[in-house]
């Protein structure tokens, strides 16, 4: 049984929204280790030239009363309350998201496609056995036009996989399943009202920076920066971090999971393997500074067809103004391709961008800043669950809660991060004795 009191603290690794949130509902001393030299992990905001950039879209969608209660008290007026208008681009045109639910104004050909095939399979939807694999599930719920034409191209293009080789355990909240009258009214353009989990979100002013920047702020401890964690010695309950040893009673990691167990000392040789069977996707996006506003309205679009090199865009100065200069706009460019980012990439980027209605050509660009991001979407293979599983377990046996999109290895937003935080804090309270 790990020693307790003295001067071993709480310590919680990495400054992010769930770190943060942990270290808010902590009634014990803890120490907050970070590695970078500011706070908010993947939700930080970068000031370039008068630009304010976010690592790609962050936006909130917050269902929880208590963490609306609490996001809202801390930023205030500073956030705006903002009805999403996402489209999705393929043959040439804009059409509503879902897109399952919004076939009108395709080409009528592939409108057909898309409607009879979904009507086919919802005829059987029931009958057969469950899903297996996400490919399976996109036939079986959506049909064969729909996979052909936007479900397996853009699911490809996002998560750097085939469909087939990932499981169904995140589909319920983050894949729209309209039922047979949304599908009939979209494919004939009466939808009165937006589908999917993200209708409406909340967005800091001067970007979304500015909710773990007020986190922060109200603690009662604040985080120690370049802290970078370099091993956790489970025999002797020490963090090695920034050179230094750190002991612990509970450690509350929201490293990611497989990184986290790298840096075990004292495991059993199983963790390291379990662990290297975790799976996650990069993403390498560019920041994208323009001279004029973009040439559309809406927030963000998906882009599912194979022949364009990006499968999102996004618009930062369609959430916030203050975002840009007066009169300039600002984008990110979400690409398919998982390696870094040449020069010689980047005509195939701006051409898509001009297809697309959002420059007219290069002289709307000042900039580009070509980012990456190591761990981006953790991808639910067949293997997942029983490998997360086995791993949190393992460390929760060693009073180590490893929490977060990526401390918890799962496809999540910003609100399950402060809620993870809280149920951790809860956890050490409930069980420090």
């Amino acid at each position: 049984m790990p020693e307790r009191g003295g001067h071993r603290d709480v310590v919680i690794l990495g400054a992010g929204l769930a770190g943060l949130a942990a270290a808010r509902h902590l009634r014990a001393r803890y120490r907050l280790l970070e590695a970078a030299d500011r706070v908010g992990g993947l939700c930080t905001t970068t000031l370039d030239h008068g630009f304010r950039f976010d690592r790609t879209g962050h936006l909130l969608h917050l269902r929880d009363p208590r963490i609306r209660a609490w996001v809202v008290g801390l930023l205030g007026d500073r956030l705006l309350r903002i009805e999403r208008r996402s489209r999705i681009f393929s043959h040439g045109v804009y059409t509503r998201y879902p897109y399952q639910a919004n076939t009108f104004g395709l080409p009528p050909p592939v409108a057909y496609e898309c409607l009879s095939g979904f009507l086919a399979a919802w005829d059987r939807r029931d009958r057969g056995p469950a899903p297996r694999d996400f490919e399976q599930f996109i036939l079986q719920y959506f049909g064969a036009g729909i996979a052909r034409h936007f479900m397996v191209p853009y699911n490809t293009k996002l998560w750097g996989v085939a469909p087939r080789e990932l499981s169904t355990d995140w589909t319920d909240r983050f894949v729209p399943k309209p039922d047979r009258e949304d599908v009939l009214k979209g494919a004939v353009g009466l939808h009165d009202r937006e589908l999917g989990y993200n209708a409406e979100f909340l967005y800091p002013r001067r970007g979304i920076g500015e909710l773990p920047e007020a986190l922060h702020a109200a603690l009662r401890r604040r985080a120690e920066f370049g802290m970078e964690v370099e091993a956790v010695d489970l025999r002797r309950r020490v963090v090695r971090a920034g050179g230094a040893d750190v002991p612990f009673r509970w450690l509350v990691s929201t490293l990611p999971l497989a990184e986290l167990c790298r840096r075990l000392r004292g495991a059993p040789a199983w963790v390291a393997r379990t662990a290297a069977r975790l799976r996650c996707t990069p993403l390498t996006y560019l920041d994208v500074a323009l001279e004029r506003r973009p040439g559309n309205d809406f927030h963000w679009s998906y882009v599912p067809e194979p022949r364009l090199p990006f499968y999102r865009v996004g618009a930062y100065s369609n959430f916030s103004a203050e975002l840009v200069p007066p009169g300039r706009g600002a984008l990110y460019v979400e690409l398919a391709a998982r390696g870094p980012f040449r020069r010689r990439d980047w005509p195939a980027v701006e051409r898509g961008l001009v297809e697309l209605g959002l420059i007219r050509g290069a002289a709307d660009v000042r900039f580009v800043r070509p980012r990456v991001l190591p761990f981006a979407y953790v991808i639910y293979d067949l293997a997942w669950r029983r490998s997360r599983e086995r791993l949190l377990a393992f460390l929760r046996e060693h009073r180590i809660l490893s929490v977060g999109r990526y401390g918890g290895w799962e496809y999540s937003a910003m609100e399950d991060a402060l809620l993870a935080g809280r149920a951790a804090a809860r956890i050490v309270e409930e069980n420090d004795r």
